[in-house]
């Protein structure tokens, strides 16, 4: 048998479907940009990990330290190749012959992917850093610290 609703109860479903839509939407927005950063940072470690040993554990004759990072920079964002995507690399020196290699990936949300949006039905969209840093020992190829 089926359940009569009253006149009073009519559209109640479609009230309610109304304001949570928003919610779920949010939700889902941030699920998506969250496993996204997490496959794009997963990425990142493996390639600038590689792409400081190659580039600057062992650099070429007369390569210096802002051609290191230009190359580890590049390699990284052949690598990720997202438009959302930016990607640094700072040196610094650590005394001792050490060179400090610091690689930052900055990510920034979007809406299931449609381009790039500060917010989101009100709700703010920040951007995301995680960096990683290497030191290296130039004047032995292919170690680092």
């Amino acid at each position: 048998m089926g359940v009569k609703l009253h006149r009073a109860e009519r559209g109640q479903m479609t009230i309610e479907l109304a304001v949570a839509m928003p919610v779920l939407i949010i939700v889902a927005v941030i699920a998506t940009n969250a496993v996204a950063f997490f496959a794009d940072c997963a990425v990142f470690d493996r390639v600038a990990h590689e792409a400081t040993r190659v580039h600057a554990a062992s650099p070429a004759y007369g390569q210096g330290a802002d051609q290191s990072c230009a190359l580890i920079s590049r390699e990284i964002e052949e690598a990720i190749a997202q438009p959302n995507v930016e990607v640094s690399v700072r040196h610094s020196g650590t005394g001792f012959d050490f060179d400090q290699f610091t690689a930052t990936i900055e990510f920034h949300p979007t809406l299931f992917g449609l381009g790039l949006r500060s917010e989101v039905f009100g709700v703010a969209l920040p951007s995301i850093a995680h960096s990683t840093t290497y030191v290296v020992d130039c004047y032995k190829p292919g170690v680092i610290a």
